[in-house]
């Protein structure tokens, strides 16, 4: 498990931060250490870029009071900073893998500004409620969408990402990356795009993924004391599919899955259910000790029955056969993955704010949805309107 910890100063940029690092840096400047830490920050020499729409910022914290407002007044705004120079006000945060220095509204503030449309399909109340909630996400490939969207609608303050991977030009058909993120980690991929989005997440990036040594620690903390409240399983490794539910059935956690193929969603609600079979029955008795000592082929037919096989799109089906041979891997489209993080994050903010959803899988398939029409229709309606003619 991944703990990085804020030092006193700030370090200098290495090329090794172009790939490990995935916490920010945040400096008070109203107070003494917060200025000192600034200085320190200006001389290393790290600052590639300084972005500043505090008083953007300030305006809208303002109009959040009074909707009316086409913009603050002067008055408003001294009211707010009460004495304070502006460039004071807020929060300063560093962010050392792009060199970016972005000042920013405190915590609360900021919360309530960035939350503010959400309002009135999550309410003041279940947006605290949501902030207090961890998450854990497993597999950042498919599961970055869903990070990231969870991140992006307040859905949960505090995040565990494992994956052991790295991006590669391939994951950049289906990933929110560019070429200059080539070789990072994709769990701190997954958290610099949500520390991006909210610098005040508390994010723990597992970088080898979920393991034996590792998996206790993902589920409950280091210390035991903060277990998670959901978790969104995405990960290809069959053993730690199985294992990730085991945990999550013994400690009462609600799972999700994307299966990234005809929009389907899975939902395990251990929390309300603590005897139920993992993946609703479809692999029977079988446990991750078990898995742990299966072949290749028979890693294969157990993933093939978690994701109901006779179910899956004419081209994933068709697909089974060619991987290893003509592919590469399972087919995948960025409209699917994408998709998929908005289901996910759709159901877990529901789940974790009371709402009686049910264990079970639902397809949203947007080709049944959106159908095309049939070819040999559309030919002989041409016909028959060419008749008409």
């Amino acid at each position: 498990m991944i703990r990085e910890r804020s030092a006193p100063r700030p370090a200098v940029l290495t090329p090794g931060a172009a790939t490990s690092q995935f916490r920010p840096v945040l400096f008070d400047a109203s107070t003494a250490e917060g200025l000192r830490g600034l200085e320190a920050l200006a001389a290393s020499g790290s600052v590639g870029a300084v972005h500043d729409t505090i008083a953007d910022q300030l305006d809208e914290l303002i109009r959040c009071d009074d909707p009316a407002l086409a913009r603050s007044s002067v008055a408003a705004r001294e009211r707010v900073l009460d004495g304070m120079p502006l460039w004071q006000w807020g929060i300063w945060v560093f962010y050392p893998w792009s060199g970016r220095l972005v000042h920013v509204l405190g915590r609360e503030d900021f919360q309530r500004v960035r939350t503010d449309r959400n309002r009135d399909k999550i309410d003041r109340e279940q947006q605290r409620d949501l902030r207090g909630r961890r998450i854990g996400v497993v597999g950042l490939s498919v599961g970055n969408s869903a990070a990231v969207t969870l991140a992006m609608e307040g859905v949960g303050g505090s995040f565990r990402l494992a994956d052991f991977d790295t991006l590669g030009l391939s994951n950049l058909n289906r990933l929110r990356a560019g070429v200059g993120d080539l070789g990072v980690a994709k769990g701190v991929l997954a958290a610099r795009q949500m520390f991006e989005i909210d610098p005040y997440l508390d994010i723990e990036v597992c970088g080898d993924g979920l393991t034996e040594e590792s998996i206790g620690p993902f589920f409950d903390g280091v210390d035991g004391t903060d277990p998670l409240d959901l978790l969104v399983e995405e990960c290809d490794t069959v053993w730690a599919k199985v294992a990730a539910r085991e945990y999550a059935r013994g400690r009462g956690i609600p799972v999700l899955m994307d299966a990234n193929d005809r929009g389907l969603l899975d939902v395990e609600r251990f929390d309300r259910e603590p005897h139920r079979p993992l993946f609703h029955g479809r692999i029977g008795t079988v446990t991750s000790a078990d898995v742990a000592g299966m072949d290749r082929g028979e890693l294969l037919a157990l993933l093939l029955a978690v994701v109901d096989e006779q179910r899956l799109s004419p081209a994933m089906r068709e697909a089974i056969g060619e991987i290893g041979r003509s592919l590469s891997s399972w087919p995948q489209l960025a409209s699917g993955v994408m998709l998929g993080g908005a289901l996910v994050a759709d159901t877990a903010r529901r789940i974790l704010l009371g709402e009686s959803i049910e264990s079970g899988r639902t397809y949203i398939d947007l080709e049944e949805l959106v159908p095309a029409r049939d070819p040999r229709v559309a030919a002989a309606f041409a016909r028959a309107v060419e008749v008409l003619r």
